[in-house]
């Protein structure tokens, strides 16, 4: 059984391919501040050999001047909710795993789309109406009114779909070169000025045919559907990373020779250039519609945007044979991949699939995994329309579920749409949205990465699509309507790499991510920031069940929060299986693994760790804690540190300390020292998790925890302090009591 069907998608090619290699990563800042300051030292346990191969010191310095951030664990710290194969949400969400899910103390729920990144119409309600319902097609809006309640949802494929790949299961393809010219694809009528009450020009439609190497390319044949492109130009491509093709800075594309034609309901060969260009990529840009559409009933939608069957580029020999090297199939294995600007969301009742299934609202918010607090709320956006998201506000209100933000659409940097057609479909919904509720913060955009580019002329990453999007919001004077910004965080792809330096880059990467985006994608510092969703890779590794996923879950939820973060969800918060999805390695992003029946076999070492953090690192409850600068000595010879504390000062009046110590092999006796000379008083507590409690063995292809138990926990007086604590290697310990001075 393959419950998880993804890890979180199917990540696009070379979106991320090597770039924690590229540039040195800054090390996390240090005060400048020179600190009168007493040492406290505390002797905890006596360490197994086998646990402290190697012996250091350190000395963790917590500066109580100033607050970084002030929080609420019951808001701040989430888990994630998805959408998974046929019948693996009936599995998942039984009476006892979910009480065994809400006992790992994360409170607030965000709800992820599946469906938006598998390119399909969400039918949140599987009741509704069809803008044909004579036919059961067209454009589908969600019954608002309340009935039976919603235990599951489903996606619907789109039949005019114009990308090879997608982000969930990537089972889809392209109808531009599936070899049936009856089939088309048709960009979406939102980005027509009928609806965005904006000149056509700004909103350019494009198909981008990416070859798998270099091919020569001096003619093309397109297959026009209706509506055709009154004018368009064919451009071939000067890059190798596909990023590239949301931003197309200067310099990414140049015209061929013959690059301006008008469209034509014939098909005929156009001749692009004298001799080939070997390009491994080529855009066709499409900038009036002829906005006819023969076949097309009364909706205006119909005849909106452009439409084409089928493309063929290639080559014209001296006879005038032309040579195709599209490759034409129904598979993304056997056509050459194509990408688009955007889809139509035009679809039929035959279109729904089946196989994957979300989770109802109904269900959802009556499981008791929303603790009754605000569910982050998603709607569709790519593939959807305005008035099916505004009845999903109306339905959920109407129920009297608790939401309070709504993110709009998934992934938009990973299906390569470009930020300005992502912010005016954005308005549109918000519109719709505040229509029915002005109240409501809307946000987004739930960005697949924001790791940085390398540096270069032009930057192809998300900083750069970032500003872009704002500037079109300030410009139409719409910041207002960009109330909190969300984005993934799975920053290590390369899970066949050493972990324990990559553990160590975690906190610094998230850093220097988040600064590039507020410096250079202008993201603004007032509003909201939320990880919304958040795991060690997207791909499956042992390392996601072992220590280290624990390790890495407690270094980001605390460098965020140090950072200013709002809210961070955890990815993997149902039981689930492993999966094998690298030669080198298999796991998951999960809590627990379940058998073939849904019945929990496993707790995984992320789930202590989570207990560890909101049992006892945070006092459990919604009264605010203070997170407070820590910082220490341990490092890597590039400035990373090694160990990671995270100081909060609870509404209890303790202060508690979450010390990590990233190191595999070194154990650190640690000195503790407080800015202002105070000293813990007793009584002390000491909550610690490391290899003395946990475990992972079992085959390599089916690892499962041999040892797991609670952190152990001591109580000390002051008279302990005296000596000093100890850290064992790949290890998470609190330390909690009162300050004196």
């Amino acid at each position: 059984m393959k419950a998880g069907l993804r890890q979180r998608g199917v990540r696009s090619p070379t979106v991320r391919e090597g770039n924690i290699r590229k540039a040195a990563l800054p090390h996390p800042r240090a005060s400048d501040t020179l600190l009168a300051l007493i040492t406290i030292s505390l002797t905890i346990f006596s360490q197994p050999l086998a646990l402290a191969q190697r012996r250091a010191t350190a000395t963790i310095t917590v500066d109580t001047s100033r607050p970084l951030n002030r929080f609420s664990p019951s808001h701040a710290l989430g888990a994630a909710i998805d959408g998974h194969e046929k019948g693996v949400d009936d599995l998942q969400l039984q009476p006892e795993n979910i009480k065994l899910m809400l006992s790992a103390g994360l409170k607030p729920l965000t709800y992820r789309l599946r469906t938006e990144l598998g390119m399909d119409v969400w039918h949140w309600n599987p009741r509704g109406s069809w803008s044909d319902e004579k036919r059961h097609e067209g454009y589908w809006i969600s019954d608002s009114n309340l009935g039976a309640p919603i235990s599951l949802s489903y996606g619907y494929s789109l039949p005019r779909r114009g990308n090879t790949i997608d982000q969930a299961g990537n089972n889809g393809y392209s109808r531009l070169d599936d070899g049936d010219v009856r089939t088309f694809w048709k960009s979406n009528p939102y980005l027509d000025a009928h609806f965005t009450g904006e000149d056509n020009e700004l909103h350019p439609q494009w198909i981008v045919i990416e070859f798998a190497r270099r091919e020569p390319i001096d003619a093309m044949r397109i297959v026009w559907g209706e509506p055709l492109a009154k004018r368009f130009r064919v451009q071939y491509g000067n890059f190798d990373d596909p990023s590239a093709i949301a931003l197309s800075p200067p310099g990414t594309w140049s015209d061929f020779p013959n690059s301006e034609f008008e469209g034509s309901a014939q098909v005929r060969t156009l001749r692009l250039a004298p001799k080939p260009v070997n390009t491994r990529t080529v855009r066709i840009i499409f900038t009036e519609s002829s906005g006819k559409n023969r076949h097309a009933a009364a909706d205006i939608r119909d005849r909106l945007g452009f439409a084409v069957h089928e493309l063929y580029a290639g080559t014209l020999d001296d006879d005038g044979q032309f040579h195709d090297q599209i490759r034409h199939g129904l598979n993304r294995f056997n056509q050459t991949i194509i990408h688009v600007s955007s889809t139509d969301p035009w679809h039929r009742q035959t279109d729904h699939d089946s196989e994957i299934e979300q989770v109802g609202f109904d269900r959802i918010y009556q499981s008791g995994l929303t603790n009754n607090l605000p569910m982050l709320l998603p709607t569709g956006l790519l593939y959807d329309t305005p008035e099916n998201s505004a009845n999903e506000i109306r339905y959920l209100r109407a129920r009297g579920y608790q939401f309070n933000e709504v993110e709009l659409g998934e992934e938009p940097d990973g299906q390569y749409v470009t930020p300005e057609d992502f912010a005016a479909l954005y308005l549109q919904w918000a519109d719709a949205i505040h229509r029915v509720d002005p109240r409501l913060q809307i946000g987004g955009p739930s960005f697949q990465e924001i790791l940085p580019s390398p540096r270069r002329a032009f930057p192809i990453d998300n900083a750069e699509w970032m500003r872009r999007f704002i500037d079109y919001l300030k410009t139409r004077n719409r910041l207002r309507d960009y109330n909190f910004f969300s984005f993934e965080w799975y920053p290590f792809d390369d899970v066949c790499d050493p972990v324990a330096p990559q553990l160590a880059l975690a906190r610094p990467m998230l850093e220097q991510a988040l600064q590039v985006l507020e410096q250079r994608g202008n993201l603004p510092r007032n509003i909201p920031w939320i990880i919304s969703e958040y795991g060690y890779s997207a791909y499956a590794s042992r390392t996601e069940l072992d220590l280290e996923g624990a390790l890495f879950h407690a270094d980001i939820v605390g460098g965020f929060l140090m950072l200013g973060g709002d809210q961070a969800y955890l990815y993997g918060y149902a039981p689930d299986v492993v999966l094998e999805e690298r030669a080198c390695t298999a796991g998951n992003n999960m809590l627990f693994s379940m058998d073939d029946a849904g019945k929990i076999k496993h707790k995984f070492a992320t789930y202590f760790g989570a207990r560890l953090m909101t049992q006892e690192w945070l006092q459990p409850g919604d009264e605010l804690h203070e997170f407070y600068p820590a910082s220490s000595d341990a490092k890597d010879a590039d400035g990373n540190e090694l160990v990671t504390t995270y100081a909060v000062r609870r509404p209890d009046g303790l202060w508690s300390l979450l010390v990590i110590n990233k190191n595999p092999e070194v154990s650190f006796d640690i000195n503790l020292v407080f800015r202002n000379g105070a000293t813990m008083k007793r009584p002390i507590d000491v909550y610690q998790f490391s290899g003395a409690q946990y475990e992972l063995g079992g085959p390599p292809k089916d690892p499962y925890p041999i040892r797991a138990t609670d952190p152990r926990h001591q109580r000390f007086d002051a008279s302990a302090a005296l000596k000093k604590l100890n850290l064992p290697p790949y290890s998470l310990t609190v330390v909690r009591g009162a300050l004196s001075q």
